[in-house]
């Protein structure tokens, strides 16, 4: 039997591991010899950010939740490596998969490989090559030591290859978050604010903003929502909103008439805005790969991004973090001139599938 221990502490987590989690039952149901343990590092937790996307994804709740809570980086990456190295020594384990590139994922990697456990990272490779991002650290930090490769495109092979990771254990499977999304589209909810803000498919954007840079600093944040808001013909701004820049927001009377500030949504009913929204104007990786699947026109508000196939291949462009950039794209959105994208090869809903059979067929100990 082989025991996986599957590690999740963030809103991005709980997406890609419900699939994992349901094709490893499955095969368990096929009879094959593998079973799994769920770890929450209670990295997120907030309702919205935690509790919504495991029922609303169908994820089984956690064997153990760390409650690793909030504090800075260092505060939260020492809470999450104290209490899984607990965790990890009452229930040892064959193989711990972390996934993305959170605190958690660095913090839980360390931990298992101090106690020689391997380790599995789904969506290794994935670089920005900008080291003022946490997770661009995250990221090499995890990758140095991790034992098995899992990855979501061909870039992150190359990156793989070239930082000297031997090619029989980087394994092009696609991208779990796809597989949610595509399983999960015909359960889009409809939030009670379409209605009470009057939208209609197509004609209204959607905006996320979350890094330091783009919320932080109020001058820039102004400038954004200004350039934003009067470069869509009076579109309704749709922008689910973290209460960190909420109070941002309000101590500097930033605001416009077409601007619709929203708490932050569960999946399914963000996804329903995202689908029949005209654009989406974010600063965040994981929405431009579910843009690019649905076809939806995406302007990302950074310098760089993780993710190229989503400029080379779908529907997203790099706009930087210049307001004065917004105009000319925007402009292109509303006269219907934006690239049509393609989706990326292997971002068929079959990943977490790829994965599990990958996992049976490896030669690993057991430690029970």
């Amino acid at each position: 039997m082989m025991n996986i221990t599957v590690v999740a502490g963030a809103r991005p987590n709980f997406i890609k591991i419900a699939p994992i989690i349901h094709a490893i039952k499955k095969s368990k149901s096929c009879g094959n010899d593998i079973d799994y343990r769920l770890i929450h590092t209670g990295q997120h937790y907030d309702e919205k950010m935690s509790e919504t996307f495991f029922s609303e994804l169908n994820i089984p709740s956690p064997d153990a939740n760390l409650g690793a809570g909030g504090g800075t980086q260092a505060e939260q990456t020492a809470a999450i490596m104290i209490a899984f190295e607990r965790d990890l020594i009452e229930h040892p384990t064959d193989l711990v998969l972390v996934v993305g590139d959170v605190t958690s994922t660095l913090a839980c990697a360390i931990v298992a490989k101090k106690l020689n456990t391997k380790v599995a990272h789904i969506e290794a490779g994935i670089r920005s090559f900008d080291m003022s991002m946490p997770e661009e650290i995250n990221r090499l930090v995890t990758d140095s030591i991790t034992d098995y490769f899992f990855t979501t495109s061909k870039f992150a092979n190359n990156n793989l290859l070239k930082s000297g990771v031997p090619e029989n254990r980087v394994m092009f499977v696609g991208n779990v978050m796809i597989d949610t999304l595509l399983a999960n589209q015909s359960k889009f909810k409809k939030p009670s604010l379409y209605t009470e803000c009057n939208l209609k498919k197509g004609n209204y954007i959607i905006l996320t903003l979350h890094r330091p840079a783009n919320v932080d600093e109020a001058e820039n944040l102004k400038k954004m929502i200004d350039a934003i808001s009067t470069n869509v013909k009076g579109l309704p701004v749709v922008f689910p909103v973290h209460p960190r820049t909420a109070r941002v927001l309000a101590e500097h009377k930033i605001s416009a008439s077409n601007l619709k500030l929203v708490d932050p949504l569960g999946y399914l009913e963000f996804n329903f805005l995202v689908k029949n929204a005209k654009a989406v104007i974010t600063d965040s990786g994981g929405i431009t790969e579910e843009t690019t699947v649905m076809g939806i026109p995406c302007l990302t508000l950074r310098d760089n991004t993780e993710r190229p196939e989503t400029v080379e291949i779908g529907t997203n462009e790099l706009i930087g973090t210049n307001p004065e950039k917004l105009k000319p794209a925007l402009d292109r959105i509303m006269s219907d001139k934006w690239k049509k994208g393609k989706v990326p090869e292997l971002w068929d809903g079959k990943t977490a599938e790829r994965i599990v059979n990958h996992l049976l067929a490896l030669s690993i100990p057991s430690r029970k």
